[in-house]
């Protein structure tokens, strides 16, 4: 019999009045039920975190690093039985699942880190002037206020983990909404958070449905809202937020461009088995996953068969399985939604070389070259096992193209040269450049982020606790400087 996964309500565990199935995208099991928790239970959860703000950011560093650490080190010990839970809910195949629980031990341990260090403090002589003599500045942070991290399914824990992680660093309260397709990764992290001595108050894991969710937002009480997820929803939050802080990372379109210098046999066959690793895993529902290919002139007709070799080499199947790499979408509807829009590409003219069906939830890996410029799939983020591929006169061409997308949050560029990767950086207009590999590398302690549609703000342990906080001067008078 399937348990029901209680919630986590200002620290501790509850149930609802409802609950919902959770279900494996691959075969449809039932892999568990999520509470879900009334409009009581919500308002109960914003005003405990509302009230222990104050007390919260005040606990000493060496408890919030400690409750951090101890997540880790829970999520260490509990990796397999986590990675598994990962791969039933969300589809994922295993060997990524794994992958993703080792990303957020990370995160945890960054942040315990951080918590150690952050707030120090930073003086500043304000003697520079005559009217400053005997002054000085001593600057720190501190919280904005509560936070609604809103967390996405593609990464069911280590997206939760960049939401809740950073905001116990910093002593700052968080109420966490998991994706309703994938609640039961998050809550995991609640059973370690229970085993700390943090306030009960400042941390909250509710799986509210998404139409319960517009209260949220407006509700005074949390000024500051962290949001991973579409572009059409993380915008309609913000319009309707004006006055909030939004941190939003939305989607991407990634752009690999391949210069004409990369041009080995080696360096080709290492770009095209990055290529169709990193298009296609997580199913290609990463926002940094691989969708466009810009290839120099000079090495496109040697290079193109290459990625349509290693994408047809890529193991589609049950995400049990420990050969797969590439599973089912999140849903079938997101397979069909793919779909379509490759079929509408090829009926305008796209050439398709591999892939291009539909099983269920299941799409496979797919390379197209010949994309018409107006079709869906060149302009929006594909968000599933796609790949299209264009040639490029030239390395100005190339950046071109890349900057011809209203999206722009990472690029990745296969060169030798240093000041080809100089230019790339001044150049591309996304949040992040990858030299020598694809645009789908990220660590978890570097800033994350977006340019234009992109979103605004940085996640990434350090850059998140300083979206979560603000810069307070205390200015000293009457020094001896």
């Amino acid at each position: 019999m399937t348990s029901t996964h209680a919630f986590w309500l200002a620290g501790r565990q509850v149930t609802g009045e409802d609950s919902f199935d959770v279900t494996n995208p691959w075969d449809g099991r039932l892999v568990g039920r999520a509470s879900v928790p009334t409009d009581a239970q919500v308002e109960e959860a914003v005003a405990a975190a509302y009230a222990v703000r104050d007390d919260f950011a005040a606990v000493p560093a060496h408890v919030r690093a400690a409750a951090l650490d101890h997540v880790a080190q829970g999520l260490t010990e509990r990796a397999e039985e986590i990675a598994q839970l990962i791969s039933g809910e969300n589809g994922k195949p295993i060997k990524w699942a794994r992958g993703e629980v080792g990303r957020a031990v990370s995160v945890f341990r960054l942040a315990a880190e951080e918590a150690r260090r952050f707030n120090g403090g930073e003086a500043q002589r304000l003697d520079t002037d005559a009217g400053g003599q005997g002054r000085m500045a001593l600057i720190r942070r501190f919280p904005k206020g509560v936070v609604l991290g809103i967390a996405p399914f593609n990464f069911p824990l280590n997206l939760c983990a960049h939401k809740v992680a950073p905001a116990i660093a910093a002593g700052v309260p968080i109420i966490l909404k998991p994706a309703p397709a994938t609640p039961l990764s998050g809550l995991i992290i609640g059973e370690f958070l229970a085993e700390t001595d943090l306030p009960a108050g400042s941390w909250s894991i509710l799986p509210v449905a998404n139409d319960k969710m517009p209260a949220l937002v407006q509700d005074e009480r949390l000024p500051v809202i962290s949001f991973t997820g579409s572009e059409k929803v993380g915008y309609a939050i913000m319009d309707s937020v004006p006055r909030k802080h939004c941190t939003l990372e939305l989607g991407g379109n990634g752009a690999a461009v391949v210069l004409g210098d990369w041009a080995s046999d080696a360096d080709l066959d290492w770009a095209a088995s990055r290529i169709a690793t990193f298009s296609n895993y997580q199913g290609g529902q990463s926002c940094i996953s691989v969708q466009r290919v810009i290839a120099d002139a000079a090495i496109y007709d040697r290079l193109l068969p290459r990625i349509v070799a290693a994408v047809e080499a890529q193991v589609t199947g049950d995400p049990a399985d420990e050969r797969t790499e590439v599973g089912p979408l999140v849903s079938e509807d997101a397979a069909q939604r793919v779909e379509s829009w490759v079929n509408e590409a090829v009926e305008a003219g796209a050439t398709l070389l591999a892939g291009g069906k539909r099983e269920g939830a299941t799409y496979a890996p797919t390379v197209l070259t010949d994309v018409p410029a107006g079709v869906t799939l060149a302009t929006e983020e594909v968000f599933g096992p796609v790949l299209t591929v264009q040639k490029a006169d030239g390395e100005a061409e190339a950046f071109a193209a890349v900057n011809e997308s209203k999206y722009g949050l990472q690029a990745g560029v296969f060169t030798h040269d240093i000041q080809a990767a100089f230019r790339a950086h001044r150049a591309l207009e996304v949040g992040g450049v990858v030299i020598g590999d694809v645009p789908s590398y990220r660590a978890d302690q570097m800033p994350y982020g977006g340019a234009k549609q992109s979103g605004v703000g940085r996640e990434g342990v350090r850059s998140a606790m300083d979206d979560y906080t603000y810069e307070r001067v205390l200015v000293l008078t009457g020094l001896a400087l």
